[in-house]
């Protein structure tokens, strides 16, 4: 294992290097939250797949082909869906916001009154991410280190709290290119064709597992439309992602990029089903179907192979972490701290300070996120709450504030809180993991948002005319500094 060691620690010092280069870029709140937006389109492209494909990608999507056969790439199928539909119809107004946050889009539709509540539950869902993000490092390490999972956490979630707060989302966005990187060739190029060669190739693998396993919907159509209320739509509004079409240098790199990256998911999900399903045929019997990845690496890669696949596993961890963690820090300084304290825009508050304030509050976040970790048991639960929170609470007003002029302040937070509420209150009747609490809430979040819009004066015209100044472009533009890192 000396070899697989050696990788692994090359890759994580490289981490921390990208941390370092990224502090002396950071130098304006800009730069720091959204990468002065300036990435262009082969730079978003990567950094965009690198942060939505994380651990759950990986080795839960491994795990469900181990579990359902080819089927089982519909959660990460949706994920990429998601992503096409994101980029394909709102990114390029998106990016035109030139805004940090949800909330902040939230409050230039409907005019300042639905940010700190959006937050709070936009807050909840990335801190969440996060964390269950953070816990997978357990599995990793445990693979190579043999360590405990305390102490597996306190390592993996160290080293990106260590990059992300020094550097921000330049940090980020260059790691999570590298990561990109490391997860093409290691699943993609490497894993994927051993797996198949190990069992055998595809007609040995069809002539000893049940013919469902080769079935495209035998996991069942109301486990895929869940999945697609969940993820695709998650994926619409997400503070992770859309702080990611934030960097974006303009409308086409972020239309034509994301589109890029969505296609990728795709491929990702088709290669992680084949993965587990050829596990399945070499280990039938494995105690748990999250066991599939880090058995078939342990296993069947020959010495230094099997050191790039287990970092490109932690690379899919570690970019969906980071990104969680600066939208989480995000949001709780500039739609949650800042609005409670009243100072939203301090005049004349210097760019050093802004750096200084949310750097801070990555570190706080991301001790938070490494403590919350440690005492988790049921992650499943808790990233299920989250997204609950998230596609029950918050969709309709977002998609309502972007393709409804009628949609007013009232009716998005009606729906923000009834939606909640019913997400909350079903989760507890039908149970935490019931299809139902997402179904019902977002229906009950639309019903009201439509009622209370329609039984309450329409918005401002002087809000609607600034918002349409907004999503035009007009009017928002930030001081662009030259860079080279635009490819």
């Amino acid at each position: 294992m000396a070899v697989d060691y050696a990788v692994i620690v090359v890759y994580l010092a490289g981490m921390l290097a990208m941390g370092w280069w990224g502090m002396r870029r950071a130098r304006s709140k800009s730069e720091f939250l959204v990468a002065g937006r300036r990435l262009g389109p082969w730079m978003y492209s990567g950094t965009m797949a690198a942060i939505v494909l994380g651990g759950a990608s990986t080795i839960g999507g491994v795990g469900l082909g181990y579990q359902y056969g080819l089927s089982g790439a519909w959660m990460v199928f949706t994920i990429g869906l998601g992503l096409l539909a994101l980029s394909v119809f709102f990114s390029a107004r998106i990016a035109r916001l030139k805004v940090y946050t949800v909330s902040e889009m939230l409050d230039l539709r409907y005019g300042g009154r639905a940010g700190v509540i959006s937050g709070v539950v936009m807050w909840a869902y990335t801190l969440m991410l996060a964390v269950t993000s953070t816990i997978a490092y357990a599995t990793i390490f445990d693979v190579l280190f043999d360590v405990n999972r305390t102490v597996a956490i306190v390592l993996g979630g160290t080293i990106v709290v260590a990059y992300s707060t020094l550097g921000g989302m330049w940090s980020i966005t260059i790691t999570d290119m590298v990561q990109f990187v490391v997860k093409t060739i290691g699943v993609l190029l490497l894993l994927l064709p051993i797996a198949v060669v190990k069992a055998g190739g595809f007609s040995e693998m069809k002539a000893k597992l049940p013919t469902e396993y080769f079935d495209p919907l035998g996991i069942g159509g109301e486990t895929i439309f869940t999945y697609v209320l969940i993820y695709t739509f998650g994926m619409l509004i997400g503070q992770d992602i859309w702080q990611r079409v934030f960097t974006a240098r303009s409308d086409s790199t972020a239309r034509w990029g994301g589109t890029v990256a969505g296609t990728y998911c795709l491929v990702y999900a088709l290669a992680g089903a084949v993965i587990g399903t050829a596990a399945k045929v070499m280990y039938p019997k494995l105690p748990s179907a999250d066991a599939a990845f880090a058995t078939i690496v342990k296993d069947e890669l020959p010495v230094g192979v099997r050191g790039l696949v287990l970092a490109a596993a932690l690379a899919a961890v570690m970019s969906t972490s980071s990104g969680a963690l600066i939208a989480c820090a995000t949001v709780a300084n500039n739609d949650i701290w800042s609005r409670l304290r009243g100072v939203v825009a301090k005049e004349g508050e210097g760019e050093q300070d802004e750096v200084k304030g949310n750097r801070a509050f990555i570190l706080l976040m991301g001790v938070a996120v490494i403590v919350i970790a440690i005492a988790l048991n049921n992650v499943v639960e808790a990233l299920t709450v989250a997204y609950n929170l998230l596609v029950g609470g918050l969709l309709v007003p977002i998609l309502g504030g972007l393709l409804w002029r009628r949609g007013t302040a009232a009716g998005a937070l009606a729906a923000v809180a009834v939606g909640g509420a019913s997400v909350i209150g079903l989760m507890a009747g039908f149970g935490i993991l019931a299809n139902e609490p997402v179904y019902y809430g977002l229906l009950a979040s639309l019903a009201v948002y439509v009622v209370v819009s329609l039984a309450t004066k329409p918005t401002d015209a002087a809000v609607l005319s600034a918002w349409r100044e907004r999503l035009a472009g007009r009017g928002t533009e930030e001081p662009a500094t030259p860079d080279p890192v635009t490819v």
